[in-house]
């Protein structure tokens, strides 16, 4: 099994190419090869691939970094479109479109503009649209 992982080590971000299998490994870092043992690793399960379905989105909106809110797009009761710009976030100087990740219907707008804001904290949250079971 061989594949590539970003890994980040003492807070410097490395592209490694991974080959191995159960407690041998060999990691290949720009170019120079180092051997790994893992005596105590459990084998590592395949990843299942699904069937081309969609993996179900959260409706819940939140910014990764701290900012504040520019302006807010949508009002409660508001229905959206998955990638329509609901609100605008400054960070670091930059305003940046904060983008509807589903479709459906705006349940809690929990900010307001110029509000200061934290990372990972709820702006938003839509009510996904219910989509038609497969059969």
């Amino acid at each position: 099994m061989s594949e590539t992982r970003k890994v980040v080590v003492d807070g410097v971000e490395f592209e490694v190419e991974l080959e191995g299998e159960g407690t041998s490994w060999s990691a290949t870092v720009e170019g120079t090869t180092f051997n790994i043992e893992i005596p105590d690793a459990a084998p590592v399960s395949k990843k299942k691939r699904s069937g081309g379905g969609k993996k179900k989105k959260s409706g819940t909106v939140s910014a990764n970094i701290p900012g504040k809110v520019v302006t807010v797009e949508v009002n409660e009761g508001d229905e959206v479109v998955e990638g329509q710009v609901i609100l605008i976030l400054e960070a670091m100087k930059m305003q940046n479109e904060i983008q509807a990740p589903v479709s459906g219907t705006v349940v809690s707008v929990q900010c307001e503009e110029g509000q200061a804001i934290e990372a990972n904290i709820p702006l938003v949250v839509i009510e996904p649209v219910a989509e038609p079971a497969e059969e």
